[in-house]
């Protein structure tokens, strides 16, 4: 295939890529979003097969490894739940970055089969591309799989800090850049690796204080940086597709991690840093639950409040997605509504462990999108509804975010659920959520706590509510 024709391959697979992007800000559209980028990314495929120059014995290869890695992420694919998909992104995410590395590393070795000039004498332009795609590579790489361990529990989620991490972080940041300068001057084989391990070293550094109430931001961030990885190695080997499908990333994951953000009154730069998620929270919490008692009830007793009610408003969580409850929440929405109760649903920003989380469970139990809302959108009526249904959500509902300034999560918009009237809480026990801190929901006067898993207790109350 000519070059000619590619580039403009390249260029339809590119748009489909920005129309699958703007499928996929809506619930309406995103599906037509996927097919989009479905597409594009076939199109992509197709027209770099065709574009190898040693086509019979490369294409084998080519083909024998996408045979091999589309299996893998097909069986992944079908067995992952739901609830792991977010340590399944960082997952995927740290794959995009260590390709990029070992992009860099071919290009830098090899630099002739790529036609950058010879070792010793690469491009000026072309070793700029993949020093910077093979440091962001390697920082996506090791941050995502810390980012990986905290999501599956293998690694403890409260933040890990120590004194002087960001001048730290600072000095080896500048060290990066210094030593990509004098790489451009010498093009040493010591400093290229010496690069690529110290970014390696700075990416653990960057996601290890940040603590689990903030993870879905983070899983925004190496989203972005892995668009970057991937557009600064299209550069590196004059990738049309690649570079556009990267900044499409790149810049899109820095848009989404600036509007969550923004929604979890953190900041941009610190995020982008790795310098929020300072774990303050107060020994008192433990005290608090000790001293304090909850009123706990069943199902027999939530069906009794919800039926009597004119208006309930169900806020999900991580715990409906571990439950798998967004079938049985439905069912008893149906019935509460066949009683003329106004039902909607609340979704704070970061429910559940990543961007959407909750959109997307509700959209596979036929939930309509006209009956969910976002926080800004619905957070005033909470003070003129009389039932809040809490389905496994914690944090985000947590009121300690509004009035303990050392709490971890403090300052972080929190959906008004105690303002409600009556308030029935979904939750197998007292246990802190992902921010590791305690609910003082749960001691509130007009709280009811619903100690069960939460596909049981749903599929109780629907059977009292005949």
């Amino acid at each position: 295939m000519s070059a000619n024709l590619a580039a403009i391959f390249y260029l339809v697979s590119g748009i489909l890529f920005i129309l699958a992007l703007r499928g996929l800000s809506s619930p309406d559209t995103s599906r037509q979003g996927n097919y989009f980028g479905i597409t594009g990314m076939i199109i992509a495929i197709v027209v770099t097969f065709l574009s190898i120059g040693n086509f019979s014995t490369s294409l084998v290869y080519v083909l024998l490894f996408l045979v091999i890695g589309g299996a893998i992420g097909a069986f992944i694919a079908f067995k992952i739940p739901m609830t792991a998909m977010p340590e399944l992104v960082a997952g995927f995410h740290s794959l995009v970055g260590l390709a990029a590395v070992f992009v860099a590393i071919a290009a830098f070795l090899n630099p002739a089969a790529f036609n950058l000039g010879n070792i010793g004498d690469i491009k000026l332009a072309s070793l700029i591309e993949m020093s910077i795609g093979a440091a962001v590579g390697a920082i996506t790489f090791s941050g995502s799989i810390i980012a990986f361990l905290k999501l599956r529990g293998i690694m403890s989620g409260a933040p890990i800090t120590f004194s002087g991490q960001h001048i730290l972080n600072l000095i080896l940041g500048i060290g990066i850049f210094v030593l990509i300068f004098y790489l451009c001057k010498t093009q040493s084989t010591n400093i290229f690796w010496t690069v690529i391990l110290i970014s390696f070293l700075v990416g653990v550094l960057l996601i290890i204080p940040i603590g689990g109430a903030d993870m879905p931001v983070v899983i925004s961030m190496l989203n972005s940086y892995s668009g970057w990885a991937a557009a600064g190695i299209g550069f590196t080997l004059e990738n049309t597709a690649l570079i556009i499908t990267g900044a499409l990333v790149g810049s899109s994951g820095a848009i989404l991690s600036y509007i969550m953000c923004k929604a979890m009154n953190r900041s941009f730069v610190s995020v982008i840093l790795g310098g929020f998620g300072a774990d303050n929270s107060s020994k008192d919490k433990k005290e608090k639950k000790d001293q304090k008692p909850v009123k706990s009830g069943n199902a027999e007793d939530a069906a009794f409040l919800m039926k009597n009610a004119s208006s309930v408003i169900i806020v999900p969580g991580y715990g409906m997605a571990v439950a798998q409850a967004q079938h049985a929440l439905r069912e008893m929405v149906d019935k509460l509504k066949k009683n003329d109760i106004k039902v909607t649903y609340a979704i704070h920003p970061v429910a559940g462990r990543m961007p959407g989380h909750m959109n997307v469970l509700l959209a596979e139990a036929n939930v309509p999108y006209d009956e969910v809302f976002e926080l800004e959108d619905i957070n005033n009526d909470f003070a003129n509804s009389d039932v809040a249904f809490v389905i496994g959500a914690n944090d985000v509902t947590n009121p300690v975010a509004k009035t303990d300034p050392k709490s971890p999560i403090f300052g972080m918009p929190v959906l008004d659920v105690e303002k409600c009237k009556s308030v029935l809480f979904v939750k197998r026990s007292l246990s802190p959520g992902y921010a590791g801190i305690d609910n003082e929901l749960f001691y509130k006067d007009n709280t009811l706590m619903l100690f069960a898993d939460a596909k049981k207790m749903t599929e109780d109350i629907v059977k009292n509510l005949d």
